[in-house]
């Protein structure tokens, strides 16, 4: 136990503190698609950027997203961070997906169905408890053969 840490109800409930950068935000939202556009073509675990990520790491790269943009923190240069910066980043950062995996891994992928799933969730008025809840909308459509 600390003597020193008082951890009450407005403490809990604080907005984050500390400083946030525009490639911190850049980084979740290019893990959490690639990180569910390989969940949704069957794979729990992968490894991106020397890591290997999971469900867990596309969790909190969303929610971080969506805390920033809920409270309006800033970045470092001043910018608030928005829905429309986040969804200026995403067709950005998608982009260098693609530059990253190459045009026809990513053509044939399914970004699209990540994007579409990793957006609201970012960016929504109120916190999806996790990203797996509308997910399901996702997997019981028809997907054809890659």
């Amino acid at each position: 136990m600390r003597e020193d840490v008082v951890a009450d109800r407005s403490a809990l409930l604080a907005p984050p503190r500390g400083t946030r950068i525009e490639t911190g935000l850049r980084h979740n939202v290019r893990v959490g698609i690639q990180y569910l556009e390989a969940w949704r073509g069957g794979q729990g675990a992968v490894p991106i950027y020397n890591l290997m990520e999971d469900a867990a790491t596309a969790e909190i790269s969303r929610t971080q997203i969506w805390q920033w943009r809920k409270h309006g923190a800033t970045l470092d240069d001043g910018r608030t961070v928005t829905r429309p910066l986040v969804e200026q980043l995403l067709a950005e950062e998608l982009g260098r997906v693609r530059e990253e995996v190459g045009a026809a891994r990513f053509d044939r992928g399914r970004f699209a169905d990540a994007r579409a799933l990793f957006e609201p969730v970012a960016t929504s008025g109120e916190l999806e408890d996790f990203f797996t809840l509308p997910a399901y909308e996702i997997l019981v459509k028809p997907v054809a053969p890659l």
